[in-house]
């Protein structure tokens, strides 16, 4: 992918590149003024490139990057996910494909990459030493072991033939990915700070999973950032303000202190003052947090939490207030797929709130979700929540009619099976038993193998659907 781009005009960084990206380009391009083929190929990826030009450019070649971590081998390059579960800036470029197939054969791409191999694994050694010891270095301050994340993957792809000044990091479920190029001799090698942010989300995003709850007593301090210059994203979901906040103090921490060791090293607070400035609010408590936990041998998994409840959120709120934001922030290192975008967290906070008792909460949660034009949310979930907590608030119609949409949207077996149910039991209060058997019979089709689905959807084709009585 980086090869046909490079071909289709994509200099960017390189006189700060290696000469081995230089040498490529040079040898693609005479294998395509040699072949007629190869050059029809790559006339017609470099066509579909200009079609697809974002509106704003620099998500150009990341939206490549985000579509080629999920192709399969050449050269077939076939995708691992389906269209629909793909990131959506992948999704937006999907039809690349074919056309990358025939320009891989066409221009011999395999040949020369053979040809290069051992210059790539060269480099691959060269920066495999730095990279271990950023992340051995992390751990060690963060006190965690260096063995606990069965599972789960962290990944660098190392690519000569991109930018040396982007790193392309993309966080897939549980594994972190990113996609980084070295720079020539005299300026930095390899963007380790960059490596070293997204390896710290590797390590913090699942310990704020674990702590949602804890969490959600933190919602208000959204309202202190809405005119800060952050992604939406932060501004909407606690959690990922929280831990970025988080990171931005390690990484305040992390530069040289001063000879003395005094605490207010000169560095180190500007540092902590420009993330404030972009609105990571937290960043100065959990500063001077860290400075009592690195004297303690307590590791992170089990300070997290106590970072979380000790946390005076009026304080926080009135720090917050005081703070003059700039006008604008970095970007964000690290970008989540389409499997953990925002409307799915929205949803995750949506039943979360179900099951603490706040209908209205859910309901307005998931009809975000439902709404938002930038979304690729799943509607059959939203729908199925939205019918919940209509069901909650004893509004059967709207109920109803959100179950049948419902059934009409989803994909997941569960929910599609669970939406059957619910209708089953509204029309057996309703008496109409017929009705009712219909859905009870189509919930066992549905192809969810729990047992409680099973043991639900059979209890109702025993006999009508009687609602608990309240207790006296």
């Amino acid at each position: 992918m980086a090869a046909a781009l490079n071909s289709c005009g994509y200099d960017a960084g390189l006189d700060n590149s290696l000469p081995l990206r230089q040498t490529i380009r040079t040898e693609v391009q005479a294998a395509i003024q040699k072949s007629a083929e190869a050059a029809r190929a790559q006339q017609a990826i470099c066509q579909f490139q200009r079609e697809h030009l974002p509106a704003d450019a620099a998500r150009d070649v990341p939206q490549y990057v985000s579509l080629t971590l999920e192709l399969g081998e050449p050269p077939a390059f076939k995708p691992t996910l389906n269209e629909a579960d793909l990131p959506p800036d992948a999704a937006q470029v999907l039809g690349v494909v074919n056309l990358l197939r025939n320009f891989y054969q066409a221009a011999g791409l395999h040949a020369i990459w053979q040809k290069h191999q051992a210059e790539y694994q060269a480099q691959v050694q060269r920066f495999h030493d730095p990279v271990a010891s950023v992340i051995t270095r992390t751990d060690l301050y963060l006190k965690l072991p260096f063995s606990s994340y069965l599972g789960r993957r962290f990944v660098i792809y190392l690519e000569p033939l991109l930018a040396p000044s982007q790193v392309n990091a993309r966080n897939y479920s549980d594994n972190y990915f990113l996609v980084v190029s070295p720079a020539t001799e005299g300026t930095e090698p390899l963007r380790l700070h960059e490596i070293r942010h997204t390896y710290l989300h590797y390590v913090l995003d699942p310990l704020a999973l674990k702590h949602a709850r804890s969490l959600k007593r933190l919602d208000p301090l959204l309202e202190s950032v809405q005119n800060a210059p952050l992604d939406s994203s932060y501004k909407q979901d606690i959690s990922l303000l929280v831990n970025e906040c988080l990171i931005r103090a390690i990484e305040a921490r992390s530069l040289p202190a001063s000879r003395n060791n005094n605490n207010n090293d000169e560095a180190r607070l500007a540092s902590l003052q420009h993330s404030m400035e972009e609105g990571f609010v937290l960043a100065r408590y959990f500063y001077d947090t860290l400075a009592k936990f690195e004297k303690e041998a307590t590791g992170l998994k089990d300070a997290y939490g106590d970072f979380l409840y000790n946390i005076d959120l009026s304080r926080e709120k009135k720090r917050a207030s005081e703070i003059t934001f700039a006008s604008q922030a970095a970007p964000e290192v690290v970008t989540a797929s389409k499997q953990v975008p925002h409307d799915e967290k929205l949803l995750d906070k949506a039943e979360q709130r179900l099951v603490d008792g706040d209908a209205a909460g859910a309901q307005k949660l998931a009809q975000e979700a439902l709404t938002d034009p930038n979304s690729n949310q799943d509607t059959g979930r939203a729908l199925f929540i939205l019918a919940r907590a209509a069901s909650r608030v004893g509004d059967m119609e709207g109920a109803r009619a959100y179950f049948e949409r419902a059934v009409q949207s989803a994909h997941d077996p569960r929910t599609l099976a669970w939406s059957h149910i619910y209708l089953g039991r509204i029309l057996d209060i309703q008496e109409k038993r017929e009705a009712a058997v219909s859905h009870y019979r189509a919930a066992l089709e549905a192809g969810d193998p729990t047992p409680d689905t099973k043991a639900a959807a059979e209890k109702g084709l025993a006999g009508p659907y009687a609602p608990p009585r309240a207790p006296r």
